[in-house]
């Protein structure tokens, strides 16, 4: 009896296997350590924020919609629980994408506005943190790609037969990711070109 269910046992895994249970799985654990990865740099973005509006507003307090954007937009960033079961929830992945982008696109503006400031520009702080938010920028990006690309590979098994039948009985289901839409614009890290002639702007 026991050899027969021995046996029965090794025939039920081969058959999973052969279903892309296996497969399932392992994509499962790669979105999950590849999601983990973009949500810390994420926030290791959000943590600049602070340093950098504050470095800003020394030199340019009198830039406060610029500022305040970027403060706006951080705490927006914040207020969303970015925990592992937002990747599972299409209009909630759909949210903390449309709040990491206001974020990006209002820090860009913060360091355009900056080029204006020729004391700000030569501030040894901004400098570094300008360069520390440029490198996060590209690890976004590199975080973002791998998400992607690991979604991309589940999607697949969890749409492709069999394995489809194997998905839906163990209720593995499509996960979200990334659009398209914008995607040069948001993955483009911000830049200033300190070469570029100072604008000096009157006080107001």
């Amino acid at each position: 009896m026991r050899i027969l269910l021995l046996f029965l046992a090794c025939i039920f895994a081969m058959a999973l296997s052969g279903c892309g249970y296996n497969t399932l799985q392992i994509n499962d654990e790669q979105i999950k350590a590849s999601w983990a990865e973009v949500l810390n740099q994420y926030q290791r973005r959000a943590d600049l924020v602070p340093n950098l509006v504050n470095t800003v507003k020394g030199y340019a307090a009198q830039e406060q919609a610029v500022l305040l954007g970027v403060t706006n937009a951080r705490a927006k960033v914040g207020s969303i629980q970015a925990t592992p079961e937002l990747i599972n929830d299409e209009q909630a992945f759909a949210k903390f994408q449309a709040a990491q982008g206001e974020l990006t696109s209002a820090l860009s503006r913060l360091l355009v506005v900056s080029e204006n400031y020729p004391q700000l520009k030569s501030d040894a702080n901004f400098r570094d943190l300008q360069a520390q938010l440029e490198g996060t920028e590209n690890r976004i990006t590199v975080a973002r790609n791998r998400y992607i690309k690991t979604v991309q590979d589940y999607n697949v098994t969890v749409r492709s037969f069999p394995s489809n039948l194997t998905a839906m009985l163990f209720g593995f289901k499509v996960k979200p990711t990334f659009t398209v839409e914008n995607e040069k614009e948001i993955s483009r890290p911000p830049t200033v070109d300190f070469s570029a002639p100072a604008q000096v702007v009157p006080a107001r």
